[in-house]
């Protein structure tokens, strides 16, 4: 994904010359040669993530489309006030693009992970959420992020599903069945599916998180039973409030998986690994899902 998304991002640097792009050396040499050729878009400010927010809110105050680009935790978790006040407060549009999910690369440690970076940009108002599940679906979420204006969180995973996804306004609905309605966000769809291989459920696939589908939500769980589980490739629970607004006069049950709420990991290892340890993998996500499922009988 970060591949596409760099030589995407180069190619649309030189056809549109409002676009700018921000690093803080981290793939700063993938913009290297596009440096080169047009200094006043593409900045680099160094280990500075504050600062590479704050240069981004004047490139866009001055009419710049910014895209600012590094690991989750020093894009979002950092420079979070940055964020709520250089683009929020002064209502002005970016396009962060993360790389590094939740815990794409453990052997880095705690520092390199951000299960709570959706949370942190959904409790700031107007941004839009892109979770691509595969490397072919980057570019057209990056080229519809560039051609708009406002606010855009495009979260980039070295994680991918096995089929990609056209864009899509609402969710897409992979498999239909009759006992519950299973939606899985962005990479986590392989083993959504896995996992629900012989349970008799409909599962709807997301990689635009925000604006969250209700219509699509709605629509499935009216051909499936009342029931919603909640599959997040990040902190637990980060979508519930939105099935809940989906279904505020449909009586229903839902539970949510994604990472741990209540207990932090302290472990390297390998994203399979905490896959296991917070219960995402196949085999977690189908003893989570069956008891769910058993304990409505």
């Amino acid at each position: 994904m970060r591949v596409v998304f760099a030589q995407a991002l180069t190619k649309a640097l030189v056809q549109d010359s409002r676009l700018a792009v921000v690093t803080a050396d981290i793939s700063s040499a993938a913009f290297g040669e596009v440096r080169e050729r047009f200094p006043d878009r593409v900045v680099n400010v160094g280990i500075r993530e504050q600062a590479m927010i704050g240069v981004a809110g004047g490139l866009a105050l001055s009419g710049l489309r910014p895209v600012v680009h590094s690991y989750a935790p020093f894009l979002v978790e950092r420079p979070y006030e940055q964020i709520k006040l250089d683009f929020g407060h002064q209502d002005v549009g970016a396009v962060l693009v993360s790389i590094g999910g939740s815990y794409d690369d453990p052997v880095w440690g705690r520092t390199h992970q951000s299960p709570a970076d959706v949370t942190l940009i959904d409790s700031l108002p107007g941004w839009t959420v892109h979770v691509p599940g595969h490397p072919a679906e980057v570019e057209p979420l990056l080229a519809e992020a560039l051609a708009g204006d406002d606010r855009v969180y495009l979260r980039l995973s070295t994680r991918t599903n096995s089929t990609p996804f056209g864009p899509s306004e609402g969710f897409t609905v992979v498999r239909t069945g009759a006992r519950a309605v299973v939606l899985a966000v962005g990479p986590i769809l392989d083993q959504v599916l896995a996992a629900m291989s012989d349970v008799d459920v409909t599962v709807l696939y997301a990689s635009t998180i925000r604006p969250f589908d209700h219509a699509g939500l709605r629509a499935a769980v009216q051909s499936a039973a009342p029931d919603v589980v909640l599959v997040e490739p990040y902190l637990r629970g980060t979508s519930a409030h939105e099935v809940a607004v989906a279904l505020a006069d449909v009586p229903h049950r839902q539970l949510a998986l994604g990472v741990d709420r209540a207990e932090e990991k302290r472990v390297y290892g390998t994203a399979p690994d905490h896959d296991r340890l917070h219960g995402l993998d196949p085999a977690g996500i189908a003893r989570a899902v069956n008891a769910f499922l058993g304990a409505a009988r």
